[in-house]
């Protein structure tokens, strides 16, 4: 991907689009994926980067939602079992299987957990990941190291799936631009265009780094920027009553010790009434999340401190050794569009499903959801959008559609194996500078020359896109992806053709930002 090169195609377009998607999040890119390869002509703009906000901040699982299953919505698990199990055979590279233990301290939740999860695999069928059952204490012990032993009956294990959101959707993006959708990021819209007749005929765009403008027609536009949905709605309807309950959910990363097994634990209800996972990740381990309304809307949310000391404190209960604030390598909290009145104060309460409206206008609005259901979203959007577009009807393909990257034995390439079919590009690119080889920090894993395909490939344009969602080097330590972050700004600006001015300023940038992911 180039943005040049894509920016060039928006401005020298003499003809309408079939489809224009505002929003460059798991739902807008999983809708260019689908409209691009029935072979729509779609053009997608993004204000800032590709997962800049919700789909990048999630507990990187691709699950069904046992949580889903207690509250009876039967149809979400089984659309999500489905997904969860199309989305490892389309992009085996990005999603494995993982082990869940729910560890067990009363009598009565052996069997009460155990048949429910029973009932999880039935729902799973074909798409199954592997089947639960009951564990010993010492199994449960064995599994899970470092679980607090007092009073442990034993578990229950189960499978769900375990991905890199952010790197699934970069791949997501180069997938849809192989089918020959245009993808923008740093290109807000900036207003919606209306014909005669009062609908909506396409959106006025601007180019952050330029800061030119242009206007883009198209036969349908489609709104699918999840928690910031009104915003764009309002652009059609300043009067639009508002659709989205944003509620928070933060995580807190922290060092493999804490949870060294190659399962993640599961406790099925806090204190709210929430699932808490703890997943080992990248050599980290993740714990969340929360569930806390909020009123204001910002593509940088913040952990609140009771959150961080909500997580920390369920997790010290389960946990021999208890984390505390310092031991927090990372805190980062995400937006969930949810769909729901504006009254709501139980965001916990209210569906994960998604939700499609179309405006009296024309404009196209999908939300709601979650990353496992991205595709289901993305068909049903497009196949309403198609109807309004008046565009020929061509099945959806996505179902069989092998994701950018595809490889069936990527792990051969061991810390490149989430670039799957890109890792071998990698190596040569490392051959053919070894400094690249090296690593941007002692504490994280990635490679100098990430950075550079990052900025060759992967439309990366500052050092936090680099840090934040390529290589999640943000996630796996804060503190070192600053000290490692002047470097990272050098290699960009040797891409980027960039000065040592912009390597300063972005540095400055990037440290202030970080400092949000800090735990105090």
């Amino acid at each position: 991907m180039n943005r040049e090169e894509m920016w060039a195609r928006i401005e020298g377009r003499g003809r309408r689009w079939d489809l224009v998607v505002v929003g460059g999040g798991a739902t807008g890119v999983g809708v260019a994926v689908d409209a691009a390869a029935r072979g729509y002509d779609v053009a997608l703009f993004e204000a800032h980067d590709f997962g800049k906000g919700t789909s990048t901040r999630s507990t990187k699982l691709v699950h069904g939602g046992v949580r889903y299953l207690r509250q009876g919505n039967i149809p979400l698990v089984m659309d999500a079992l489905r997904e969860r199990g199309i989305l490892r055979q389309n992009a085996p590279h990005l999603v494995r299987d993982l082990a869940f233990v729910v560890p067990n301290y009363d009598w009565w939740e052996a069997p009460f957990y155990g048949i429910g999860l029973k009932v999880y695999d039935a729902l799973a069928g074909k798409y199954g990941f592997g089947p639960s059952k009951m564990l010993s204490k010492s199994e449960t012990i064995a599994r899970l190291p470092t679980i607090e032993t007092d009073g442990l009956r034993g578990g229950v294990v189960y499978h769900d799936g375990q991905f890199d959101d952010a790197r699934l959707l970069v791949h997501l993006a180069r997938t849809a631009v192989g089918q020959g959708a245009v993808m923008v990021n740093y290109a807000p819209v900036v207003g919606l265009e209306k014909g005669i007749n009062g609908l909506v005929s396409g959106v006025r765009v601007r180019d952050l780094e330029t800061g030119s403008e242009a206007t883009v027609e198209a036969r349908t536009v489609i709104n699918a920027t999840g928690p910031f949905a009104d915003g764009v709605r309002r652009l059609d309807d300043p009067d639009a009553r508002a659709m989205i309950r944003p509620s928070q959910g933060i995580h807190v990363v922290l060092e493999r010790r804490f949870l060294p097994g190659d399962s993640a634990i599961m406790v099925p209800e806090t204190d709210d009434g929430r699932v808490l996972f703890a997943v080992p990740w990248n050599g980290r381990v993740i714990v969340g999340t929360t569930d806390t309304p909020v009123d204001e809307v910002s593509p940088e949310p913040r952990p609140f401190g009771e959150e961080i000391s909500f997580v920390l404190e369920h997790a010290a209960r389960y946990l021999t050794e208890d984390p505390g604030p310092s031991d927090v390598l990372s805190a980062f909290a995400g937006l969930r569009p949810l769909v729901g009145a504006d009254d709501a104060d139980d965001t916990a309460s209210l569906s994960r499903d998604h939700t499609l409206q179309i405006s009296s206008s024309g404009l196209v609005t999908i939300t709601g959801g979650k990353w496992t259901t991205y595709r289901k979203m993305a068909e049903d959007t497009v196949d309403h959008a198609a109807v309004l577009a008046g565009l020929d009807s061509v099945p959806c393909p996505t179902k069989t559609l092998q994701i950018h990257g595809y490889h069936p034995s990527a792990d051969r390439f061991h810390d490149l194996a989430v670039y799957g079919a890109d890792a071998p590009e990698l190596l040569d690119l490392i051959r053919s500078e070894p400094e690249l080889g090296q690593p941007l920090h002692p504490d994280l894993p990635a490679l100098r020359a990430e950075v550079v395909w990052a900025a060759r490939e992967e439309m990366a344009r500052s050092i936090e896109d680099v840090m934040a969602r390529r290589t999640r080097s943000l996630l796996l330590g804060a503190r070192a992806s600053v000290a490692a972050a002047p470097q990272v700004g050098a290699l960009l600006a040797r891409e980027l053709d960039r000065g040592p001015d912009w390597v300063r300023d972005q540095t400055a940038r990037y440290t202030a930002l970080a400092s949000r992911y800090v735990a105090e």
